[in-house]
């Protein structure tokens, strides 16, 4: 046993200071002898309840501490004195020392923090008992005033102040209070150990032996020092810096530190006996619910029940085939639900569950229909917790809740973006502001990040750095050690280049340690009493509490959390309704809206998709156009199966193939066709394995969901135990042992990809009523999405062509008539205010309420009277004229910014006069009946007469302004061409691979050229079609070829390969700081092939063109008025119509003599001639 123990140890959890792993330092602690190990980060208890768990695993005492600032007054954030701070290591004795430690750490956050958490003397007193102090190192308060350098002293300290602090904290802390000695290189630490010594002579204060560990091993130091260079930005060879005197603060052996104190022995015998002292115990057995209030005389059992019993009455009231379902079954399935939930305890979760959600939406708060597996609950679906009625689709409760394995229910819930933190908000006032909190996530130093971060501390090039950073390949759980193996140029990179190997070897150590503490996108924890009474916390960015422990801790302390997630498709789906009635029509009630609208699933089988939830990418949108869906079973199973395993496996192509009757559907078993007959006999959900285990085997639903379990997590052990239980019961239910090991190898292999049916299906819902809203009321649902996208210029780009392609106009922003989201009016979309650049929310408010206050504007004058000017400005109103918001006003653009000026100065005049009450003679004047405004700008001028610009320039301005051009996109009128001719997008370039080939139409929108270091030409061409934007690098030979076309101003086909490896610097182990749950969009960088002309391409395509039309357009007329078109554009290519005869498709060629030269004039006659009245 080790005469030694370290009481004062930074872990990784003191962020970018420590850089000690806890289950290394555990271990290091346990090779060493050592009965216990401490943890004393600074200012926090982020790593507490982690390091007290990997100590109990290791079989050492844990001790639980901190290094606290202690300052004058914890609350005064403006004297001089504010930033003046002491180190001071707190150890926990016991729990209550435990539990004030963790009052002390909150305080410090919630009301002492100044750039550092802080607390005082006082609250040291209040919160002192069961906690052990160290006077800490050269930082803290007793040895600065040794080395008369305490700031709060006039003239640092002496002697007799270090005798009167000590004394204090011999007060506060009754003989649990020690002089800190050390044993490291500091310059001042020899000099410091000789004055403590003395002072504890004096005093009769008992000394301790610490080594302020900071890293684990003596070669870790060069590592810790770049983490120190990261932490504060600067670079290693700065001179000024901040940096650690001492190249030995690393955790020590036993016989070190005694080498180093072998003259006071009791400094090493004292760290044991505070270690035998030291017993602290987390209780990880107990559930703490939040207090959910009662109707006199219930108790949270018979609410709980009656409310679930009154909501499922109400749930088949209104059942959309209440005439046809068996009601006993639900009633049946209801009542055991019930039991197991009130057997396990948890009708208080589902009453706080219920009742928040409800509130929500009773206060225009939309909510999605569920997601996970609490959407196979009919309990849920009965208090309107999910919105999905769960026996249709053979959705589970046991794969939610399993007597068998007594859990918490895990119910998380998506809320319109927008207004999620009004729940929150409600949640706080209901059980207490203080009994609510956030939860924190840390941020890691992943394996791309950490090169970047040690390259920029090195002083390496930002090049060279992003150069390495690029060979480590894309994936989540991508470490350095695995792309040097899997990275043959990383590799070589690293054994004949010293700076690069550096670089690595110093990330590796580093890679993995925790970098910065946030706010989790969603988790929300509720307690019955002030969260501090539990475990730790800190007020986030944002202002709210947000606990020290991450979500995984915070649930094993016995706090219950719940997600609430925002969901911009809640945000959408509600938008669309709320337009939908401002027409004056009403809106469907997606609550009981029946799933099986034929007209829903014929645009999921055309892949029409654009904006339609979880079905939106090219890939998917292919796989629809094969599988064409016809039922909501299908789309579950598509958005299960979407997923890289299944893909991979092949298991969607041959669920698609079933489903046509290309491959023959078989089952396992008859016994099993019940299960898996919506699937074609694929096993597609988790759930089907467990319904399998209960068929073939006699399992119950609960020891399937065990089943279940194991097979996803590939456990060895439990798997070999399960096989022989599964064959054992398929065997006794008349089996054969062959087949029965053929159906759990079988079950086995697809568990691997198994989904969970309930949230696919839940998803499925929203992703039907975003395709039903889109099939029936698509103006409403194309303003609501481009809303949603405001400030996404790329999206807001794909969906107006896509409102072309669906024949909506999308009407150039009108002041007269916009708001800050696009609305609509008359069948048309009004582009909204606010996807206009440099216009502001607040410039929005401002002309919104002068409008609708005294109504429209009369002139560009009266508006600028009307509006403040600080807020709307020259630089906005410029904005609004070039984006055509001002066009109402009856002048040229052109006449607009030239007046700009004058009608500024000339509203602020008149709104001055109006302040200072002068009135003119003038004004005294009756007025003319017949006066009016003498131009859309109020007022003669010469700048009313200026000719508006040329088309180019004014569609030039128009693009500067909306970030495109609304009113003529140069590519839309090669719309369908683009098809005809099989090219792709270019935002299908984000699902594409690297180096994979493309071909698309661009439109050229800036080149820049350079020389790079071989003095060869080279450009950066930025590029956009109908749906995105990218960047294009030409090399010299590629250049040379496209320059002429690449200036030429008309669009372009493209051909180029994918270029992941330039794409941005996110990359997915990049932290996002403000826990947004979706990534940043990948930026599309291009390696230009070649380029040839868009109208050149076309012409020379030989795919033929195809025209579908109305029969009855084929009379004599008719096809008179198409010979002349057909003849007007002769050319090479074949046509083709298409039209329905008699109820039957029928697609007709037409010969060589009628082949045309195909293109937007072709096409546009086409239209012409197809749309017009048939005479």
């Amino acid at each position: 046993m080790s005469e030694f123990v370290h009481l004062h140890c930074h872990t990784e959890y003191s962020l970018l200071d420590g850089a000690i792993r806890l289950n290394d330092l555990c271990a290091r602690a346990k090779d060493f002898g050592m009965p216990a190990a401490a943890i004393t980060d600074h200012g926090n208890l982020y790593g507490a309840a982690y390091f007290y768990t990997t100590c109990k695993s290791y079989g050492i005492k844990p001790i639980i501490g901190c290094e606290v600032y202690v300052t004058n007054d914890h609350r005064d954030k403006d004297s001089e004195l504010a930033r003046v701070r002491h180190h001071l290591i707190l150890l926990a004795k016991n729990n209550e020392g435990y539990h004030n430690l963790v009052r002390l750490v909150s305080k410090g956050f919630l009301d002492g923090f100044h750039y550092k958490p802080r607390v005082d003397k006082a609250l040291l007193r209040e919160y002192s008992d069961g906690l052990i102090a160290l006077s800490a190192c050269l930082a803290g308060e007793i040895p600065r005033t040794l080395m008369g350098d305490n700031k709060m002293i006039k003239g640092g300290g002496t002697f007799d102040d270090a005798i009167r602090q000590t004394q204090e904290y011999m007060d506060i802390y009754d003989g649990r209070f020690y002089l800190e000695v050390q044993a490291n290189t500091l310059p001042d630490q020899a000099q410091l150990n000789s004055k403590l010594l003395e002072l504890a002579e004096h005093t009769k204060v008992p000394l301790v032996a610490t080594n302020d560990c900071h890293y684990l091993n003596a070669d870790d130091v060069e590592a810790h020092d770049v983490l120190l260079c990261i932490q504060t930005q600067a670079k290693v060879n700065d001179a000024k810096r901040m940096r650690f005197e001492a190249r030995d603060l690393y955790y020590k052996s036993s016989e070190e530190m005694e080498q180093a104190f072998k003259h006071v022995p009791e400094a090493l015998s004292n760290t044991v006996r505070i270690a035998e002292e030291c017993h602290i115990e987390m209780d990880f057995t107990h559930h703490y619910f939040p207090v959910y209030e009662l109707p006199e005389g219930m108790t949270l059992s018979t609410e709980f029940q009656r409310l679930a019993r009154e909501g499922l009455k109400q749930r088949l009231a209104l059942h959309p085939d209440r005439e046809t379902i068996d009601h006993q079954l639900y009633w049946d399935r209801l009542e055991m639900e019930l039991k197991v939930i009130c057997e396990m305890g948890f009708p208080g979760y589902f009453l706080i569950v219920q009742d928040f959600i409800n509130w929500a939406k009773g206060n225009d708060i939309p909510v999605g229909p569920g997601r996970g597996s609490a959407a196979g609950s009919i309990v849920a679906w009965a208090l309107r917790i999910t919105n999905l009625d769960p026996l249709p689709y053979h959705l589970i409760f046991e794969r939610f809740l399993n007597i068998e394995r007594v859990s918490l229910p895990d119910i998380d819930v998506d809320f319109c973006e927008d207004k999620r933190t009004r729940v929150i908000q409600y949640v706080s006032q209901k059980y207490g502001i203080d009994s609510v909190s956030q939860i924190t996530t840390f941020g890691k130093m992943k394996a791309k990040a950490v090169v970047r971060d040690v390259g920029r501390a090195l002083d390496l090039s930002f090049k060279e750095t992003d150069r390495i950073a690029k060979l480590i390949p894309d994936d989540l759980k991508m470490t350095i050690k695995k792309a040097l193996d899997a990275e043959p140029e990383l590799a070589n990179l690293y054994k004949e280049d010293q700076v690069i190997r550096k670089l690595i070897d110093i990330s590796m150590r580093l890679e993995g340690l925790s970098r910065h503490a946030s706010t989790h996108a969603a988790g929300v924890v509720v307690s019955d009493k002030p969260m501090q009474e539990y475990l730790p916390i800190y007020r986030g960015k944002k202002g709210e509490l947000v606990t020290q422990f991450d979500m995984k801790m915070v649930e094993k302390v016995g706090l219950v959390k719940f997600d609430f997630l925002g969901l911009r498709t809640m945000t959408l789906i509600d938008n669309t309704l709320k337009a939908i009635e401002e027409q004056g029509k009403t809106a469907p009630d997606l609550d009981i809206l029946p799933l099986t609208d034929p007209d829903t699933y014929d645009i999921f089988a055309r892949g029409d998709t654009d904006g339609v939830f979880q079905v939106e990418s090219s890939g998917m949108r292919q796989y629809l156009r094969m599988l064409r869906p016809n039922c909501f079973e299908d789309i579950i199973a598509m958005l299960a199966l979407y997923r890289p395993g299944p893909l991979g496996s092949g298991m969607v192509d041959e669920f698609i193939k079933r489903k046509h009757g290309e491959v023959d559907v078989t089952y396992p078993l008859p016994s099993l066709e019940g299960c898996l007959k919506d699937t074609y006999g694929v096993i597609v959900y988790q759930e089907q394995v467990m319904q399998i285990a209960q068929i073939v085997a006699g399992y119950t639903l609960g020891g399937a969901d065990l089943l279940r379990r194991a097979m996803g997590k590939k456990n060895a052990e439990a798997m070999a135990k399960e096989r022989t239980l599964f064959t054992e019961g398929a065997i006794k239910n008349g089996v054969p042992k062959e087949k029965a090991t053929e159906i759990f190898d079988l079950m086995e292999k697809f568990a691997e990809y198994g989904f969970n049916k309930s949230h696919s299906a839940a998803y499925a819902l929203i992703s039907y009523h975003t395709a039903y809203l889109k099939t029936h009321h698509k103006v409403e649902f194309m303003a609501a999405l481009l809303t949603s996208e405001i400030g996404n210029q790329d999206k807001i780009l794909k969906y107006i062509a896509v409102c072309k392609d669906m024949d909506i106009e999308v009407k150039k922003p009108d002041v007269q008539l916009s708001r800050r989201e696009f609305i609509v009016r008359d069948g048309a979309v009004i582009y909204g205010l606010g996807g206009i650049k440099n216009v502001g929310d607040e410039a929005i408010r401002e002309i919104v309420a002068a409008r609708e206050k005294e109504g429209m504007f009369r002139s560009f004058l009266d508006m600028c009277i009307r509006v403040n000017l600080r807020k709307v400005t020259k630089r906005v109103l410029e904005s609004l004229i070039k984006g055509g918001a001002l066009d109402c006003f009856g002048c040229t653009r052109a006449a607009l910014i030239a007046a700009l000026d004058s009608v500024v100065a000339r509203a602020q005049k008149k709104i001055k006069e109006k302040q200072s009450n002068q009135i003119s003679l003038l004004a005294l004047a009756p007025k003319q009946e017949n006066e009016a405004q003498t131009s859309g700008l109020g007022f003669s001028c010469e700048e009313e007469s200026v000719p508006e610009w040329d088309e180019d320039q004014k569609l030039r301005f128009e693009k500067e302004s909306l970030g495109f051009f609304l009113t003529s996109h140069p590519l839309q009128p090669y719309r369908h061409e683009l098809n005809r001719l099989g090219l792709r997008s270019l935002e299908d370039c984000r699902e594409m691979g690297d180096k994979a080939t493309i071909k698309c139409a661009v439109l050229v929108t800036s080149i820049r050229e350079i020389l790079n270091k071989r003095g060869n030409r080279m450009a950066f061409v930025a590029v956009e079609d109908l749906t995105a934007s990218g960047e294009v690098t030409f090399f010299t030979e590629e250049l040379n070829a496209a320059r002429e076309l690449l200036h030429s101003e008309q669009p372009l086909l493209l051909t180029a390969t994918i270029d992941n490896r330039e794409s941005s610097s996110y990359s997915p182990d990049s932290e996002n700081e403000d826990g947004d749950d979706e990534p940043p969009v990948k930026e599309i960088k291009l390696r230009g092939v070649s380029v040839q002309a868009l109208a050149d391409a076309c012409s020379a395509s030989d795919a033929p063109v195809s025209w579908e039309l109305d029969v009855s357009r084929l009379n004599a007329e008719g096809i008179e008025s198409l010979k002349a078109i057909l003849e007007r554009h002769k050319g090479g290519t074949e046509v083709q119509l298409a039209f329905h005869l008699d109820g039957t498709f029928c697609r007709v060629r037409l010969g060589p003599r009628w082949t045309v030269s195909p293109g937007p004039a072709f096409r546009q006659d086409m239209h012409r001639w197809s749309s017009a009245p048939v005479q």
